[in-house]
């Protein structure tokens, strides 16, 4: 890998790690005593991430479209300066309408300042040479609950949650713009591709054959990431009542952060030359896999399902970057993936709050939500035939 590209992986995957770590992974700690200062329920402060995610959604194409045009150096940087708006706007709020107006400014900045923008930042900086970068991306953000979760609780328990949300928002301002700013400089004026990629997704969905494999990896997307964002809401607290401490429960959930990182090493070298459809078909059963482990034998079981379910979700996350790339092209990348994941972002914004039910009603029954999921994901996978082996290593 060229050390100029290995630079931008520093920069941009140290980036999208705090990017993470104080809008993704923030309520899994922050939403209990949120609630209980502001007088709200723990199921309302969920619904302001939810509606983050709604907001997301919206603009998540236009996001895209931007980055397609214009490259991801000046998009990304504004990001930092809109999330460090919210969190400040969040450590402010005294009551649900300040909150959920801070949540909203969230979703703007999550819109492009996630996975999606960094990936297209990289499909326009590499074309299809970009699914190493990618995955070094997810290498390091992959730490984003593993460092949040610990930082965010200390910040809460030694000095509150506001205080825990301007910590994060000064980070962004004191490190994640310098970092994002720092990237190469895409000089639209010189890239013969510059029509094509600020063309509209919809352009090349008129194919029948097309469009089916469009909805299947929506489908993939909004099933994959309902699960990944239920899991990062309430993985603590489903392991407490699966009868784990909370000091242990949080030490097991801090372990998806290493095994997303372990699987997307796994994949960055002696799984490199199989296909990502063939990857992302085996990573969708490793949470139902894990899931029943931890049902059926408790104990030490629950360390499998939190490693289960985070390498499957490394390498799920890795198969959304490089399965767009693979079958449609570099062409209108980040407008595409902002189409992709429209559904998986409602979705998203929803799994918070109905899992949080599900746990409310069902307690350990609520597993069965999730195992599900992942099994009608993976069903969905193998609905769609990857291309072949050359097929492949020629578009790479």
């Amino acid at each position: 890998m060229p050390s100029k590209q290995t630079g931008v992986i520093l920069r941009l995957g140290s980036a999208q790690t705090l990017a993470w770590a104080s809008s993704y992974y923030l309520l899994a700690i922050l939403a209990e005593p949120m609630a209980r200062e502001l007088g709200l329920s723990i199921s309302t402060a969920f619904a302001g991430f939810s509606l983050a995610l709604v907001v997301s959604s919206i603009l998540g194409q236009k996001a895209g479209a931007l980055i397609d045009g214009y490259g991801g150096r000046t998009v990304l940087t504004c990001t930092n300066a809109v999330f460090a708006l919210a969190l400040a706007l969040l450590s402010l709020a005294q009551g649900p309408v300040v909150m959920f107006l801070a949540w909203a400014l969230m979703g703007m900045a999550m819109a492009a300042g996630l996975y999606d923008g960094a990936f297209a930042t990289l499909v326009k900086l590499y074309g299809t040479g970009s699914r190493g970068a990618i995955t070094g991306i997810t290498l390091l953000a992959g730490f984003a609950s593993t460092v949040g979760w610990p930082i965010t609780a200390w910040l809460e328990g030694r000095f509150g949650w506001r205080e825990a949300c301007l910590f994060w928002a000064i980070a962004h301002l004191a490190v994640g713009i310098p970092l994002n700013i720092s990237l190469p400089r895409h000089d639209v004026l010189n890239d013969a591709r510059t029509s094509a990629a600020r063309a509209t997704p919809q352009s090349v969905t008129t194919d029948p054959g097309t469009r089916i494999t469009t909805i299947l990896l929506a489908t993939v997307f909004a099933l994959t990431w309902f699960v990944a964002t239920a899991m990062a809401a309430h993985l603590p607290r489903l392991l407490e009542i699966y009868g784990y401490g909370a000091g242990a429960a949080l030490a097991m959930a801090s372990l998806v952060g290493p095994a997303q990182v372990v699987a997307r090493l796994l994949e960055f070298g002696f799984m490199r030359a199989a296909h990502p459809m063939i990857l992302a078909r085996l990573a969708s059963i490793a949470h139902p896999v894990g899931a029943l482990l931890m049902m059926a034998l408790g104990g030490p079981a629950g360390v499998a399902f939190a490693l289960l379910h985070g390498a499957g979700n490394g390498v799920l996350t890795i198969a959304k970057g490089t399965l767009p790339l693979v079958i449609f092209g570099p062409d209108s990348y980040g407008a595409r993936l902002g189409l992709l994941m429209a559904p998986a972002r409602i979705t998203q914004a929803f799994a918070p709050y109905l899992f949080g039910l599900a746990l409310d009603h069902l307690g350990k029954g609520a597993l069965w939500l999730s195992i599900g999921i992942g099994l009608i994901s993976c069903l969905a996978l193998l609905g769609l035939r990857p291309k072949t082996h050359s097929e492949f290593c020629d578009a790479h």
